[in-house]
Parts: structure tokens; C-alpha cells; sequence
């Protein structure tokens, strides 16, 4: 009997391109494929690819080296926002078939039926539209992107805050939200298909529901999502400090434990003159009044940063401001990359480059920062109670699950009674050399 067709998918860059690979593999299942989970012989490989940085860039190109010599009995198919900018040169390269923009993502399945065989000799087709001009929202499946117990839900896509160092407005192309019906539908879906927490997602999330007729916002979708709740842990991912309001603050804070006390907040630089230069919409004193926010509200708040070093202008007095604020704040985790000239973007053309030897040495001593404000946030949560999403258990040496806090902090529980897909009460005993909190498992409030 011939075996099912086998597909593998390659996922670079962010949790939209994560959520949008784990939609075309939902796609491919429906078609009758099934995911190769590490078999040597998939019959498709496709990379979504990215391009926010150079090196983003060169590691898609790698991995469809990697594709290309690794299954050379595949069809490579090749998609993501490296192929908005680069779709010739991706379509020049040794053994790839199928080359997809962005608009066409949700349509390469059915793209597939039209290739030839792999291993021949024609030349790869090309799915491109003229720019990335769409208005309307591409609707896609909600699925799980990594288990049973979490989903990711893309509810908007695309840009139209031109950063003066990002070249997503020009890859994801303006801002478009779903339907405020039809993310309720899905969160329906999720909910009855067991799903426990649920993460929205977007390229600029706080932009939601602002092309909407009528208009919306983010804090009234959440609103009505949340009450009643339509699973039982609603996150969102990272949203723009001007879009974080004391509305949107006030309703976490009072629909907690439906509502994860988890903010990801794009800082990139605590130097006034470098915001200004970005293209930045708010100052630092701004933002620090945003996280100040976040933090009295919520005290027990994950609250996550993205911060840039090497931008064009970058003093060492400006690189010591960004120092200085984030040590100052409450903040839990950072993100750090250095600056990284993209074309078609103005940044590329601002002088005063920082040489890339100093941009690594600031990295290195954010991240630094960083690792030391995580270890300290997740010292304070020893002898506290969290709530556990589990979601792998052990039977080895003794009981233990792995699971994710309401506070975005990974938890290994120790109990009699574990199963996975659970919400579980846990006191946190301590914290493991791996950087992971060490709970047991409490009764739960209304056995």
C-alpha cells in the first residue's frame, strides 16, 4: 500500500509566520498529507521565511540550502517575507519548485497540484502579486502551533507605522483586521475543540479593528471575549506602548485569571534622540509611564521588551540612556538584536554608523541586563501560587508536568494528580539551575 505523502515545514522569524505555518500544515492534512515528524523522506518542504534583519535573511537562505540538499526527492516550496523582497533571487536558486508571496500564503496547497514532479527540470513557478497592496484580511485556520493546550488566533496583519529602520510595512503591506464576528467564531472553535488558552496575534495588534466598519479597538474585542470568557486563558502578544491604555490595563486587571498578566512591549532605544531618529511614536518618559502602569496594576505582570543597539547615532551617552531605563524599570525579559540596514528602508542612508563590533558589545551587556532581570522576576515568584497550563507530563522518576504560568514563566510541577491540557493551582518552591520554576501542585479551589 502507497504510504501517505509526507510534508515538513520550516518556520523562520515571528509568532504571525509561526501561526501562519502551523495554518498551511492544517491545510496540507486536509489534502491528505501528513507531517513527516522527522522521517528522512518528506515529499514537501516548505520554509516561511523572514527578513526583519540581515541575518534573518541569510538564515532563510540556508535553510533552503539546507531543504534543497537535505530531501532532494522533494518539492521545495519557499514563502514568508523574504520572498516579498527577494522573490527572483529565491526563485534562481538551485532545486526550489514553488515560490509564494505573502497575499498567496493560504492558497500553496493548492499551488502544489500544479507543479511538476519533483527532481525535474522545469523552472519554478512563481504565485506573486503586484505589491503587497491587499486591504482585506486573509483569513486563515485556527490552529495549534506547537501542542493541544495553546493556540494562536492571527487576528490583524500588516503596518502602517513606517519605522524608519523596518522593512515589514513594505513585506506584510497595511494594516487589516478579521472581523470582529468571525474571531469569535474561532474562539468558539478553539474553545470547543478543548483548547484552554488561547494567544491573539498580529503584525501590529494594538492596530486592530481601526480599518473596521464600524471601527473598533483591541481592548473592546478583548472585552467581548472575555465575558463571558470563550476559553479559559485569553494572551495577547506584543503591542506598541502608545496602543497600551489604562482601559486596556483596568481590564486585565479586573478579569483576572481569564485575562494572562502578560505584556510584550517594544522599547528599541531609552534615548530620546535615537526614538525621534526611528521613527518612534512616544518618548521615554512616555514609556515609562506605560510600564509604571502595566506594574501597579498588575505586580505579578510579565512585562517583556524589544531594544535595538547600533542604530545609526547611537552616542555611547545614548546607549548608556537605554541602560540606565531599562535597569530602572520593572520590566522581566528583553529581546536584544543589533541594528540592521535593510534596503529600501531610510535608516539605511542615516549616517553615523555604528561600527558592528560595538553594536555586538552592546548586545552582549543588554543581554546581560536581561538575563539578570529575568532571574530576579522569577526569584520573586518563589513561595507564591501561579496557575499552570500543563502541557507534558513525566512519569519518570517520580510524576511531573511541564506547563506555562498565567505569567508566561515555565513551571515543572511535582503532584499525585497531573494530566495534561490541566489548570493547575501550584506554589512555587524554587527555581532550577535551567532557569525553570520548580512548583507542587495545590488543591484546587472548588474540588
Amino acid at each position: 500500500m502507497d504510504r501517505m505523502k509526507r510534508y515538513r515545514i520550516v518556520t523562520l522569524g515571528c509568532k504571525v509566520n509561526q501561526c501562519e505555518s502551523a495554518a498551511i500544515g492544517h491545510l496540507l492534512e486536509q489534502q491528505g498529507f501528513d507531517c513527516d515528524a522527522g522521517a528522512p523522506d518528506p515529499d514537501v518542504v516548505v520554509i516561511n521565511t523572514c527578513t526583519v534583519t540581515g541575518k534573518a535573511a541569510m538564515q532563510s537562505r540556508q535553510a533552503i540550502r539546507k531543504a534543497v540538499r537535505s530531501h532532494p526527492g522533494a518539492r521545495i516550496v519557499v514563502t514568508g517575507c523574504h520572498v516579498e523582497v527577494a522573490a527572483p533571487a529565491v526563485g534562481a536558486m538551485e532545486g526550489v519548485h514553488l515560490v509564494v508571496d505573502n497575499g498567496n500564503k493560504m492558497e500553496l496547497v493548492a499551488l502544489l497540484d500544479r507543479l511538476s514532479p519533483a527532481g525535474g527540470s522545469a523552472a519554478p513557478a512563481f504565485a506573486l502579486r503586484d505589491g503587497c497592496t491587499d486591504h482585506c484580511f486573509a483569513a486563515l485556520p485556527a490552529v495549534s502551533r506547537d501542542d493541544r493546550t495553546r493556540a494562536f488566533l492571527k487576528i490583524q496583519d500588516g503596518c502602517n507605522t513606517c519605522c524608519t529602520y523596518c522593512i515589514v510595512p513594505r513585506t506584510r503591506g497595511p494594516s487589516r483586521s478579521m472581523p470582529t464576528a468571525d474571531v469569535h467564531r474561532h474562539m468558539r472553535r478553539l474553545g470547543e475543540n478543548g483548547f484552554r488558552e488561547v494567544v491573539l496575534t498580529g503584525i501590529h495588534l494594538g492596530a486592530y479593528g481601526l480599518d473596521l466598519e464600524p471601527p473598533t479597538t483591541l481592548t473592546d474585542l478583548i472585552d467581548r471575549l472575555s465575558s463571558p470568557p470563550m476559553v479559559d486563558r485569553l494572551r495577547i502578544s506584543s503591542i506598541e506602548p502608545t496602543e497600551i491604555t489604562s482601559a486596556l490595563v483596568a481590564l486585565f486587571a479586573q478579569r483576572a485569571g481569564a485575562l494572562c498578566p502578560h505584556f510584550h512591549v517594544p522599547l528599541q532605544s531609552g534615548d530620546n534622540g535615537v526614538l525621534r531618529r526611528m521613527g518612534r511614536q512616544y518618548t521615554r518618559e512616555q514609556y515609562t509611564e506605560v510600564i509604571h502602569t502595566i506594574a501597579r496594576s498588575l505586580p505579578m505582570a510579565a512585562i517583556g521588551v524589544d531594544v535595538m543597539a547600533g542604530f545609526p547615532g547611537e552616542s555611547e551617552a545614548a546607549f548608556e540612556q537605554t541602560c540606565a531605563l531599562i535597569q530602572s524599570l520593572p520590566v522581566t525579559y528583553l529581546h536584544v538584536f543589533p541594528f540592521s540596514p535593510r534596503q529600501g528602508t531610510p535608516a539605511v542612508r542615516f549616517t553615523a554608523k555604528v561600527p558592528e563590533r560595538i553594536a555586538k558589545e552592546r548586545c552582549r551587556y543588554l543581554r546581560a541586563i536581561g538575563e539578570e532581570k529575568r532571574r530576579r522576576f522569577m526569584q520573586s515568584m518563589v513561595g507564591r501560587e501561579l496557575v499552570v497550563l500543563t502541557q507534558t507530563l513525566s512519569s519518570t522518576p517520580c510524576p511531573t508536568a511541564r506547563g506555562m504560568s498565567e505569567n508566561y514563566l515555565p513551571v515543572l510541577l511535582s503532584g499525585v494528580r497531573l494530566e495534561t491540557n490541566s489548570l493547575v493551582r501550584a506554589r512555587i518552591q524554587g527555581v532550577s539551575d535551567a532557569g525553570i520554576l520548580l512548583g507542587e501542585q495545590l488543591p484546587p479551589v472548588n474540588p
